[in-house]
């Protein structure tokens, strides 16, 4: 597999996407779109799984980008039938750039017959499940921690396969949003405090399920709801919809930065669009950390839609100064020493003519290494800007996820080691400044800010208060804020 692009490891990494769908003729070219649609999640690798009454299970799992893998037709031929899941997947447990069985979805064959899971999140009990299914005669096959759900379902004494995903689900710790699927039905589940999204849609006289609202948008589905923290749809052509809740309730928690970050702003998240959310963000954001400039300059793409809303309420004129190069690949060159001193040249370019003596307020979402941060404030003012001025659109990045984001350990997280002023010594620029978690859940539309006693969200990134006990880190010597 070809090496991911170098100047790309300076963000948080988009977990993975999910999607479904039953009761369409060639189910798996409609998962193949919504797939490309959910590309953004994850751009490592993508399966998918269909049924044919006549041609059984059938998989296709390739590493790479949906367009470069499913969209040939001699390939889609291979996965007929009403009925197909499907998965995109940035790595974010198991081996990094790992082997071709590490992909999703994973397919299993029961006594009662066949069954494939496609999961988004990260189990935080799947060290400690492991080694008890190993010890108990399983053996798996990747490196994967959603591996453990289908050996939980081999074991479990339920009478059929929904049954036995419940059982299996009831073991494991952390976020999950699952897609899977059996010779008949179409299943989704959400993990008690709903961490991360899954989506209906109805297509016709047939069924979707997605890990967001654009790529319903993208097959011609209609919306119909959000699957619910905690809930288990079984999807049929002969029965419909069915709704059970196999856990016990507990308070959401959904992941804060889907709204700043991983969601694809034309998707619509607890009702709210994306967009509109990020544009919020940026208004907020403003008035909290207003700076006297002549420039509001989103980082692209993530920080436009913020900068478009700081620009609004401080009155600002907003230009993009920073144009990116849209056609550069993760693999566009092998990274020798000559082209990583480069630096973000090769991917972003600045508008000299715009900036030039210029104040400049750059508008970004998140600082996470800084080693971006800090070359980007160099080409602006390479490119002769008078000042640089960075407002970030989320609170400091201090603690990692574990619950299915690819976050660096905490030790190389810049907000863990240094306050706001350091960090702004630390990327030499004129003034920085983050939105505080209070503004963030007003941008989100929680009126108040965040009720510390019972937060609306999963802010754990941010906070360090992490709703779901991170077991297997722990066990490896994790830290939580509370030992500190």
């Amino acid at each position: 597999m070809p090496p991911a692009h170098p100047f790309d490891d300076d963000k948080l990494k988009e977990e993975c996407g999910v999607f479904g769908v039953i009761g369409v003729a060639d189910a798996a070219n409609f998962v193949a779109l919504g797939m490309h649609a959910l590309q953004h999640r994850g751009q490592e690798a993508g399966g998918i799984v269909s049924y044919h009454p006549e041609h059984g299970f059938n998989s296709a799992r390739r590493f790479g980008y949906v367009r470069d893998n499913f969209t040939s037709q001699s390939l889609m031929q291979t996965l007929p039938g009403p009925l197909a899941i499907g998965h995109v997947r940035y790595s974010t447990a198991g081996s990094k750039g790992a082997a071709i069985r590490d992909v999703q979805p994973f397919f299993g064959e029961f006594s009662m017959g066949g069954a494939a899971i496609a999961h988004n999140g990260n189990l935080t009990n799947a060290d400690a499940l492991r080694k008890e299914l190993i010890e108990r005669g399983s053996i798996f096959q990747s490196s994967s921690d959603s591996e453990c759900i289908i050996h939980l379902m081999a074991r479990s004494l339920q009478r059929n396969i929904p049954e036995r995903v419940e059982d299996a689900l009831r073991r494991v710790e952390g976020a999950f949003s699952v897609v899977a699927m059996t010779r008949t039905k179409l299943i989704g589940v959400r993990d008690p405090m709903g961490v991360r999204p899954l989506v209906l849609g109805k297509i016709g006289e047939g069924w979707a399920l997605s890990s967001e609202t654009c790529a319903l948008d993208i097959i011609g589905a209609e919306f119909v709801r959000e699957i619910e923290p905690g809930e288990m749809v079984v999807i049929s052509e002969k029965h419909g919809i069915e709704s059970v809740r196999p856990f016990r309730p507990q308070p959401a928690k959904f992941c804060i930065f889907e709204h700043v970050y991983f969601s694809r702003p034309d998707s619509i998240i607890r009702g709210r669009s994306v967009y509109e959310t990020r544009r919020q963000i940026g208004v907020e954001l403003a008035r909290e950390a207003p700076v006297d400039a002549d420039l509001v300059c989103p980082v692209p793409d993530s920080g436009t839609p913020a900068a478009i809303g700081f620009a609004h309420e401080s009155g600002i004129p907003f230009g993009l100064g920073i144009t990116r190069n849209q056609y550069m690949g993760r693999t566009f060159i092998e990274p020798t020493e000559q082209i990583r001193n480069m630096g973000v040249r090769l991917k972003l370019n600045v508008n000299r003519a715009l900036v030039k003596d210029k104040r400049v307020i750059l508008v970004d979402d998140s600082v996470v290494r800084g080693t971006t941060s800090r070359k980007i404030k160099e080409m602006i003012l390479d490119a002769g800007a008078a000042e640089v001025h960075f407002r970030i659109a989320s609170p400091p990045t201090a603690w990692p996820c574990f619950y299915g984001v690819d976050t660096p350990q905490r030790e190389k997280l810049l907000a863990a080691t240094m306050n706001e002023e350091e960090m702004r010594q630390h990327l030499a620029v004129d003034s920085l400044k983050f939105i505080s978690l209070d503004g963030l859940y007003r941008a989100v539309g929680e009126a108040k800010g965040r009720d510390t006693k019972c937060p609306q969200y999963c802010d754990a990134c941010f906070s360090g208060e992490y709703p779901i006990q991170p077991s297997d880190m722990i066990e490896k010597g994790f830290r939580l804020k509370a030992a500190e």
